[in-house]
């Protein structure tokens, strides 16, 4: 099967044609901002081996994240959850479709990502920890080697507990 990718122009005249339209990212990125008639159906759900209802053979789905990498490598996984429906990846994602100035549900009350929230802690804990390092005991860089050491972990695991910390956060909660 081939799958090819289509400009937000070609996607959004095979949307009025009845198309699907799939985000695959997170639930938490899907609620702060996504495409209005899209559905979501996440990365991680279809490796745990969930799908969209069934598809006519006929029927075409578009697939899309926040810039089109997570599409683009994981197109044969996308295209099994599918099958046997058309599926087109939708070039540049979401960045792509507000590139061209489509419209989007955009929800700025919704929390930051988890993932994103990860990066600024990590970033302003291994910053706080150096500059506290220079400048009140050496003992603090030991606060940047520890989140070091838990950012390589999550990378080498898959398990972040920093995410899942984060995740159980008032703020988080919805």
């Amino acid at each position: 099967m081939t799958i090819s990718t289509i400009s937000p122009a070609e996607a959004k005249t095979l949307l009025a044609q009845g198309a699907a339209l799939i985000d695959i990212r997170e639930a938490d990125e899907h609620a702060r901002e996504n495409i209005a008639e899209a559905h979501l159906l996440s990365l991680s759900a279809i490796e745990k081996g969930e799908r969209l209802g069934p598809f006519d053979p006929f029927d075409t789905v578009i697939f899309y994240c926040q810039s089109g990498n997570r599409t683009t490598q994981n197109a044969q996984k996308l295209a099994d959850a599918v099958a046997p429906a058309k599926v087109l990846l939708l070039e540049g994602g979401l960045n792509g479709w507000k590139k061209i100035g489509q419209q989007i549900k955009a929800d700025k009350s919704a929390p930051l990502p988890i993932m994103r929230q990860v990066q600024i802690v990590a970033g302003l804990l291994i910053l706080l920890g150096t500059v506290l390092g220079f400048g009140v005991h050496q003992g603090f860089f030991l606060l940047s080697g520890f989140v070091g050491a838990g950012l390589l972990f999550a990378g080498i695991s898959g398990f972040c507990g920093m995410a899942r910390l984060l995740a159980v956060m008032p703020w988080n909660r919805r």
